[in-house]
């Protein structure tokens, strides 16, 4: 590893080179999605990003020759730490040339601040968290992400793997074509989940962006009550929460946004649906936001024809009876309504049977598969 120099990331100059080297790495691959550099620039502003309350980490860039040839980001989250009792560490932001000595320097640097920092386990990829961007792709690279989720070469499992990490869980994508699903959707399955939801004394709504902060704070009590008990599930702060829901809120459609309660207005589960900004991101370019480059994502945006199912959950008590393929088709049925020809429900957990049985039945289709990996240290 002698050609290799692995060099903290602490001035600006550094930060924009790391946030960069993706458009180098991938300008050949007709599926990666550009960021915009201005986004970027902030999820690593600990002073704009409330995870960083509870979070620290380290960027790192390996060079060979003075040139960029792969980026990786340590972090140790505390909040994950208290939750699940553990001392995990992780890493995120993982790009890399086709080159096992570049990757196991670039991991080896992680596992390092990590140990230094007092921790036994690594996973990864979460950039840098299970409510951010994770997972490396293991299958179905020929097609784009939709919004908020990764995309990657090929050769990263190998990488990843051939340097000691082992499978600590997958997750699914399904897709779904709206009109020929719903065509082809059970009766039954249909009538069965609306006599659940009578039986429950539950009604389905949209929500109302007339009274903005109180959904937010409906959304906030059925998110982190419904995935408590998820396999690497760290509730949100109300910081964190706010802050998404103020970034997400000139995206959403709120037609593709429901809420389930009962008849005296008590949060039973919630359905959150995206638009995929992913299409237009990718048709604008990317890169920096001025002074084109909005005006450009704006203009692409009209032209947005799928949607991401990205969060959909009952509280403990309403689930398992019928009521939660109501969301999938209350969404399906808005969503074909707009326009809007596919649904991707991502990510599910792999041992969330329930849930994918659900869409399975609904006529979706399997078709990513992103892997979390860890290593003891």
């Amino acid at each position: 590893m002698s050609d290799i120099v692995i060099e903290l990331v602490n001035s600006r100059k550094g930060m924009l080179e790391y946030i960069q080297f993706p458009f180098k790495l991938y300008k050949d691959d007709p599926c990666w999605v550009p960021p915009l550099i201005e986004e970027r620039l902030a999820y690593f502003d600990t002073k704009k990003n409330p995870l960083y309350e509870h979070t620290r980490y380290q960027l790192f860039i390996a060079r060979r020759a003075g040139e960029v040839v792969g980026t990786i980001g340590a972090l140790v989250n505390n909040r994950h730490n208290q939750v699940h009792d553990e001392l995990a560490g992780g890493w995120g932001f993982f790009e890399c040339i086709d080159d096992q000595i570049v990757a196991e320097a670039l991991l080896g640097a992680a596992e390092n601040w990590c140990r230094q920092e007092g921790m036994n386990l690594i996973r990864g990829p979460l950039n840098f968290s299970m409510n951010d961007e994770v997972g490396t792709l293991i299958d179905g690279f020929d097609t784009a992400p939709m919004v908020m989720m990764t995309h990657n070469p090929r050769f990263y499992p190998q990488l990843i793997e051939r340097a000691g990490y082992v499978k600590a869980m997958d997750l699914y994508a399904w897709i779904y074509d709206i009109e020929k699903g719903l065509a082809e959707a059970p009766e039954k399955l249909q009538r069965v989940a609306k006599k659940a939801l009578e039986k429950q004394g539950l009604r389905v709504r949209k929500i109302d962006v007339k009274q903005w902060d109180e959904e937010v704070a409906r959304i906030k009590a059925a998110y982190n009550g419904a995935w408590q008990k998820n396999w690497g599930f760290v509730p949100m702060t109300d910081h964190e929460i706010d802050h998404l829901a103020a970034s997400l809120k000139p995206m959403i459609d709120p037609n593709l946004i429901f809420i389930a309660e009962t008849a005296d207005g008590k949060t039973a589960g919630v359905s959150l649906t995206l638009p995929d900004l992913h299409q237009a991101l990718k048709r604008s370019g990317g890169g920096h936001m001025w002074p084109f480059g909005l005006l450009k994502f704006l203009w692409h945006r009209r032209h947005i024809d799928q949607v991401r199912l990205m969060i959909m959950g009952m509280m403990e008590e309403y689930r398992g009876r019928g009521a939660d393929a109501i969301f999938y088709l209350e969404t399906a049925e808005e969503a074909l309504r707009r326009g809007y020809k596919r649904i991707e429900g991502s990510w599910i957990l792999e041992s969330n049977t329930m849930m994918n049985q659900i869409i399975e039945r609904l006529g979706g289709v399997r078709y990513k598969t992103y892997r979390i990996y860890e290593k003891a240290l």
